[in-house]
């Protein structure tokens, strides 16, 4: 078996990948639009700076469906390490470009990009290791733990007030942390700002994909009910639980000024969402 055989993708998926690519490029092209728009603009209220940021995340809410369609394939340790090394590269050539007195929108926004690529792609293969639903439960709880944890007394708390300073004061190169950190454009702002880290879109793609996969509806913006065959996923009405979750974790920590960590308010929605959903299903099955 050659090395190409070891790390090639099936026909699907290759589509999917140039939708995911294309898409994301896009993204980040509405992410220069919409900062020359309102980066000169005067700072206002704080609802219309989360309005606009909701805006941009709804937006890259739709690049999660090729996801969503992309299929299962039987992969070794070496495909998953090629990719995940050419993903990481990317990224971090990209964050030095930025770093290095290169610190342009067109950069930064493909650093965002990238990560919002990077952490749809590893969020959707992580979910394939979920065969049966209740096995989130011990996931969520192992997450939530970990991560509140990390911000009580961990390094969490440390790489918040870090990137804090030096966006209120930038001096110098940013932190290393800044490297990992998904940024949208705020009325005012002459830079894109970062809003949540990595592992964060991560999990709102593992949590969609699972869902599409148990046949849960997460899609608030349609009825359809959980177990209908007909997809509710199309792009520009796709609206996952898992990102109204984040959304409402980082508007939160945008209204009251405090860092919020976002995991541990996505695997409680999640728990809550799947949870009542599955006993809906069994009720509606009871009953028929």
């Amino acid at each position: 078996m050659t090395l190409r055989d070891l790390i090639a993708f099936n026909g699907n998926n290759k589509r999917r990948l140039v939708e995911l690519f294309a898409g994301h490029l896009l993204w980040c092209l509405s992410l220069l639009v919409i900062l020359v728009l309102v980066g000169k603009a005067e700072k206002s209220s704080p609802f219309w700076s989360i309005a606009l940021m909701t805006l941009q995340l709804y937006f890259a809410g739709q690049l999660i469906i090729p996801a969503l369609r992309m299929q299962p394939e039987n992969r070794n340790r070496v495909f998953y390490v090629f990719w995940g090394a050419v993903l990481a590269v990317m990224i971090w050539t990209v964050y030095q470009l930025s770093a290095n007195g290169l610190r342009q929108p067109l950069f930064e926004a493909l650093q965002s990009g990238l990560l919002l690529l990077s952490g749809t792609i590893i969020g959707a293969a992580l979910a394939r290791y979920v065969k049966k639903l209740w096995e989130i439960l011990p996931l969520c709880l192992a997450m939530s733990l970990a991560d509140f944890s990390s911000w009580l007394i961990g390094p969490t708390a440390d790489f918040a007030r870090t990137i804090e300073q030096y966006y209120l004061k930038p001096v110098g190169p940013p932190p290393v942390i800044d490297m990992i950190l998904i940024k949208v454009a705020f009325p005012g702002a002459l830079t894109l700002l970062p809003v949540f880290g990595l592992s964060d879109w991560i999990m709102v793609t593992f949590f969609a994909v699972i869902a599409q996969r148990h046949q849960i509806n997460d899609n608030l913006l349609t009825g359809r009910r959980d177990g209908e065959p007909k997809s509710n996923r199309r792009p520009g009405t796709y609206l996952p639980i898992s990102l109204v979750a984040l959304l409402g974790a980082v508007a939160l920590a945008q209204l009251t000024g405090t860092f919020i960590p976002a995991l541990p308010v996505i695997a409680l929605v999640m728990l809550i969402w799947v949870g009542g959903q599955s006993l809906m299903r069994k009720v509606r099955h009871e009953k028929s």
